[in-house]
């Protein structure tokens, strides 16, 4: 009986259960539709976030790819200029060799004298940090507590900071091996480029270097941040106190060509007005003795840019990587015309080299030399002869300066360093730096094969088959590399065989990447770690954040759509044949990319560019003036003389710095005259020396006898305006 009553009861305990049950509604019933519809919204509404951001991510890439191709333009035209230029008088002859020649390369005891810092006082009144070498773990915990409080080391520390870091790099080999048998793991941490709060936030998640926490720092730790020479202070500083823990790659800005234009050799002179100069002249002697790799466990190959099909190990390991003050410098032919011109310029006394050893160099672009000419009594055949000969010489001169109607033609950069540095044979420093060029500017790409990095204008683009030939070839796993900002901090590639590392968060804007390191134990396994240092990152929502970047990169954007004024103009009119002021969107769109060549969906962005068209047609006038109005920042400039400063901006700063030698901010009358002169042929104008002479006084506007890059813009605007 018992037994039976708990059947029972369990029965209407299971019957009541089942009558609670809801069963789930079908297709047709409201509460399914409705689900089914807010999830295909959430989905194209994530779509469309997704499309934004990668829209917003090729315009940034684009516009600063695009601006490294416009760096290394420039400084191939100096190469030609140089190579081109006979001075005609002693005071140009001194100008071109302290511009471009003179204090290029100290000797060890002119540097040591140069930048004497035993002979620096530290005042009393010094609050900041100090050092004494050789320097200890406390040492460096005050050093980033200071930088914490926005202070300043004082100049004879850096300068002794600095002699020391370069005494102990000389001893480095172009290679460094790390082992993981002798730490807990290894840290690799991409590029930095000055910002200081993304390196506090890795040494707060991970730990500061010690004995059981090694770091590999992959290049870039300048340029573009604010806070660049205090991110080199620090690495250099642990590097002293952990040689075996703490090692540093060069990057493809670790030079002083390219701080010329990204900000650092501006950030060293605001912050050390007095003894700026030395501080350049050292850290720039300090860049060049950085090794070029690093090799974990014989395992994993860490550089900085990427590979090509003729990168090799065994070459890299004997190239004289000091000699690569700047990849990027002219290139010196070595003919004996140039040779007496150069020991002219120097004031050298050294013996020439013998002539048949100048013969037997080779030439990467020998100049053509003309066919016999034929008798003049032949008028047509000596006609011929003489375009024939004509075309020779302009294609030589085009290829010189990388001006060429192909598209597809590669650009050629120079390896040399300095002028006077002409012993060994041409052939193999060409090699050498191409070895070198290779690893800092290369970038990986899906297809097979390699070819010319023209999107940055340096380096290659190879692609998972030259991956695989590298570390077949040394008997590697997988490669790490860093060189291209990733919106997560990372990304792998080739079949996960090549690992991109990016460390610097909201790189372009706020919320537009996180920062990322990646730590290796001895099983070589990769693990990242990710962060945002900008507070506000973490308070935004995903449309937020999005919307914040898309902002930005439009502005952008539009900048350069209006420093291009002129050029889309006359685009724009080759479509329209009737001259009605209108043209189609694809049209548009075409014409754009035809000027700017950004490589952009530019029919995808046209909504955000293009705000209003009638019946579909674009009236590119008034679009060009919304423009105008929206860069115009003071009424007295015309827009047409606004847009050349805009276009022109970047170069004629860098140009400006060159010229200002001792980094005051200030070039002298006689320096101006002189470079007028050198570039006008590059701006397109034409001045005589005493319009010159009227115009330097003229934008001389505090009458000290100096102009300061306002009054060199102000002059530039003036001769614009002129014409």
């Amino acid at each position: 009986m018992g037994s039976g009553s708990s059947v029972n009861v369990n029965y209407k305990y299971s019957l009541q259960k089942s009558e609670n049950v809801q069963t789930l509604p079908d297709e047709t019933h409201p509460a399914f539709k409705a689900a089914v519809l807010i999830q295909r919204w959430y989905r194209r509404h994530v779509a469309r976030l997704e499309m934004r951001r990668r829209c917003t991510w090729r315009i940034f890439q684009s516009i600063e790819y695009a601006c490294e191709q416009d760096q290394i333009k420039l400084h191939n035209f100096f190469s030609y200029l140089v190579d081109h230029f006979t001075p005609s008088s002693s005071k140009e002859r001194d100008f071109i060799s302290r511009m471009f020649i003179s204090g290029e390369s100290f000797k060890e005891a002119e540097l040591e004298k140069y930048c004497d810092y035993e002979s620096m006082e530290v005042p009393d009144s010094y609050t900041g940090p100090r050092l004494s070498f050789p320097l200890l773990p406390d040492q460096a915990t005050a050093l980033l507590e200071a930088f914490k409080q926005k202070q300043q080391l004082h100049p004879r520390y850096v300068l002794n900071l600095l002699h020391e870091t370069r005494k102990h790099l000389k001893q480095l080999p172009n290679i460094s091996h790390v082992s993981t048998c002798y730490s807990e793991e290894v840290t690799v941490c991409g590029d930095l480029h000055g910002q200081l709060d993304d390196l506090f936030l890795i040494f707060y998640k991970n730990g500061l270097p010690s004995p059981s926490k090694s770091y590999v720092f992959n290049g870039d730790f300048v340029d573009r941040g604010k806070q660049s020479l205090e991110i080199l202070i620090i690495l250099f500083t642990f590097l002293l106190i952990y040689p075996n823990e703490v090692h540093l790659n060069r990057g493809n800005h670790e030079d002083h060509m390219v701080n010329l234009r990204y900000g650092f050799t501006k950030e060293v002179m605001q912050k050390y007005k007095v003894h700026g100069k030395k501080i350049l002249k050292m850290i720039q002697n300090v860049f060049c003795w950085l090794p070029l790799a690093t090799l974990i466990d014989q395992k994993v190959l860490i550089i900085h840019g990427g590979i090509s099909d003729t990168t090799d190990l065994d070459v890299l390991e004997k190239i004289q990587r000091n000699k690569f003050i700047s990849v990027l410098r002219g290139k010196k032919r070595k003919d004996s015309n140039r040779n007496v011109e150069i020991q002219e310029i120097n004031r050298e006394s050294k013996t020439e080299a013998d002539p048949a050893e100048k013969e037997a160099a080779p030439s990467l672009f020998p100049q053509p030399r003309p066919a016999p000419a034929p008798s003049m009594s032949n008028r047509q055949e000596f006609s011929r002869w003489v375009r024939q000969t004509v075309q020779e010489q302009i294609e030589w001169c085009r290829r010189l300066v990388d001006i060429s109607e192909s598209e597809e033609e590669e650009l050629t950069y120079s390896s040399v360093v300095s002028l006077t540095d002409l012993d060994g044979p041409c052939r193999t420093r060409e090699e050498d730096w191409k070895q070198v060029l290779d690893i800092l500017w290369s970038d990986p790409m899906p297809q097979e094969g390699c070819r010319a990095n023209t999107v940055r204008g340096g380096g290659c683009y190879f692609g998972p088959d030259v991956t695989q030939k590298i570390l077949e070839k040394h008997n590697l796993q997988f490669l790490i590399r860093s060189h291209e900002c990733k919106q997560e901090g990372y990304e792998f590639c080739h079949s996960r065989k090549v690992l991109t590392i990016f460390s610097a968060s909201n790189y372009y804007e706020i919320g537009s990447n996180r920062g990322a390191y990646v730590k290796l134990g001895p099983d070589l396994v990769p693990h990242f770690v990710q962060y945002q240092a900008n507070k506000t990152a973490h308070t935004l929502t995903m449309t937020q954040r999005i919307s914040r970047v898309e902002e930005s990169a439009f502005r952008a954007l539009r900048e350069k759509l209006f420093a291009h004024t002129s050029a889309l103009i006359s685009a724009f009119k080759a479509y329209d044949k009737d001259n009605t002021g209108r043209i189609t969107l694809s049209n548009w769109a075409t014409a754009v990319e035809s000027v700017l060549r950004l490589g952009l969906p530019w029919r995808m962005l046209r909504p955000q560019l293009v705000r209003s068209t009638v019946d579909g047609m674009l009236e590119y006038k008034s679009w060009l003036d919304d423009l105008a109005m929206e860069q115009r920042s003071q009424e007295h400039i015309q827009s047409s003389l606004l847009e050349v400063i805009y276009r022109n901006r970047s170069n004629l700063e860098t140009i400006f710095r060159i010229i200002d030698r001792d980094h005051s901010g200030l070039i002298s009358f006689e320096e101006f005259h002189q470079t007028w002169k050198l570039f006008s042929s590059h701006m397109n104008i034409e001045l005589t020396d005493d319009g010159i002479n009227d115009l330097v006084r003229s934008i001389d506007f505090n009458k000290d006898g100096n102009i300061d890059f306002n009054e060199f813009l102000e002059a530039f605007r003036l001769v614009k305006q002129s014409q």
